[in-house]
């Protein structure tokens, strides 16, 4: 995965800064309350949303077991509809094919579908670093891009900004991207779409290359498939001569049976909607319909790693519908940019340190960013028990040296006393005896005082259950 996000610091210290953003704070708390209300009643409507849950979870799992079967199907069949098929490891080679594409029509803009994984690469820099203008037509993709910002949130990347912060936005930097904002801008919502619409326009009539991202790729057909709420994307995926689309490898479902269920799964779980207003689909290219040139980016850049591991391997059935985002304690007051990631909230915190390796103090630190509350599993479309991954995650970043060096020393005794029963009894009884003297908080240095200072030791007993056991068995006895 690049480091377009690193550098940032780890997510106590992002976190112990954007938490005190009281307007960051109230924007996030009123869209993600707002969102995930609405996303209940309408999974409320289905009877069977348990089992298409179950379903989407098989047909993923099914998937990324035969995933190499499948990537192979899919490319011959992108391949016999005219498309152009290329394989990127890494960042850095996605990047570069990319590049190579758009300059090869001798090109120096496109527009941009929303893309996740166009993002995950740092996609729009490394066309700048070869004189390209990447243009993002998503309304608040294009609020990040002017703003001179990073994303929040998956499905709502402006979700840190207001309508007025959004207008100061639209009338200080639209002018430098092309079509300025009209005089008298006001933060109404049809004002701002207008003034987001009358920019676009210009760019979807003159781009003759698009890039795209895909929410799943039919592999039976070699079909790709967005899903969008504003029809921008569509803009994208029809009017320019070339399309190129940088699609993750966990992307592919087999058929179009299972892409049913997704689509019923996805538009509930991100937008609360019970069908989704624009879902484009196009399998390679027409004569006289849309683009005449089709290249599909396969991406790996770590996922075939994430794939090796038995318990992290549940993040890649991700279909990125932010619903776990929108319940998590942690990200409604931490905020999105705090995990220094493209991917941010609880799916964040499992994908990320998996694409991108645990070594970096960011990713050591992202599992760590959560209660284990369990609400993210709850309302995850497709089952990701995303605190059971986080555990595992933590259990890596101990082992390989990345953790605290207290917690590891910790453990370790822990585990040694509990293996020996004897001295296990022994440290029960001293500490009963000692209780009198024991401090009412752990008297942590540096860091660690800010956590010990809000939580208070347990009382310790008189006597420990085994003694109190032996007590008791004493004076039943006749």
């Amino acid at each position: 995965m690049t480091g377009t996000y690193l550098g940032m610091p780890a997510f106590p210290k992002a976190a112990a800064v954007s938490t005190q953003n009281a307007q960051l704070r109230a924007n996030l708390t009123h869209a993600t309350h707002t969102i995930r209300d609405k996303r209940a009643r309408a999974v409320a409507e289905l009877a069977d949303w348990t089992e298409l849950r179950q379903a989407g979870k098989e047909i993923k799992d099914h998937t990324l077991r035969h995933l190499d079967r499948y990537l192979l199907q899919a490319e011959a069949a992108v391949t016999a509809a005219g498309g152009t098929v290329h394989w990127a490891q890494d960042a850095t080679e996605a990047n570069r094919i990319v590049a190579d594409l758009v300059k090869a029509k001798g090109e120096r803009e496109v527009v941009k579908v929303k893309s996740m994984a166009t993002q995950e690469i740092g996609l729009n820099e490394a066309l700048a670093a070869e004189g390209i203008s990447a243009y993002e037509t998503d309304l608040a993709e294009l609020i990040v891009q002017l703003g001179d910002d990073l994303p929040s949130h998956i499905l709502v990347p402006a979700i840190h900004r207001n309508r007025g912060e959004i207008r100061d936005i639209f009338r200080e930097a639209m002018s430098r991207w092309g079509r300025p904002a009209p005089e008298g801008l006001t933060d109404s919502p049809a004002e701002l779409a207008e003034a987001a619409r009358l920019h676009l326009r210009e760019k979807f009539l003159r781009a003759k290359v698009a890039v795209s991202g895909a929410n799943f790729l039919v592999a039976e057909t070699g079909s790709l498939v967005v899903v969008e709420s504003e029809g921008n994307g569509r803009m994208c995926l029809t009017l320019p001569e070339t399309l190129i689309s940088v699609v993750g490898i966990e992307k592919v479902v087999p058929s179009w049976r299972d892409l049913e269920v997704f689509l019923q799964l996805l538009p509930r779980s991100s937008t609360a909607e019970r069908m989704n207003p624009y879902t484009s689909i196009w399998t390679g290219t027409t004569r006289g319909d849309g683009p005449s040139d089709f290249h599909l980016v396969l991406l790996d850049n770590g996922r075939t790693d994430t794939l090796a591991d038995e318990v992290g391997r549940q993040a890649l059935r991700c279909i990125r519908c932010s619903a776990c985002l929108n319940v998590c304690p942690v990200y409604e007051r931490a905020g999105g940019h705090a995990y220094g990631s493209p991917y941010p909230g609880p799916i964040g915190a499992i994908l990320t340190p998996q694409l991108r390796g645990l070594t970096s103090e960011v990713d050591a630190s992202l599992p760590y960013a959560s209660t284990l509350c369990g609400a993210c599993y709850e309302v995850c479309p497709v089952a990701i028990d995303i605190p059971e991954v986080l555990v595992h995650l933590r259990e890596q970043v101990a082992e390989h040296g990345t953790g605290h060096r207290a917690e590891r020393a910790a453990i370790k005794a822990a585990t040694w006393l509990l293996d020996h029963p004897a001295a296990y009894r022994t440290a029960l009884r001293a500490a009963a005896r000692t209780r009198r003297l024991h401090p009412r908080r752990l008297p942590l240095p540096g860091p660690a005082k800010a956590w010990s200072d809000t939580r208070d030791l347990p009382t310790m007993p008189e006597q420990s259950f085994r003694d109190w056991w032996k007590t008791r068995g004493q004076e039943n006895t006749p």
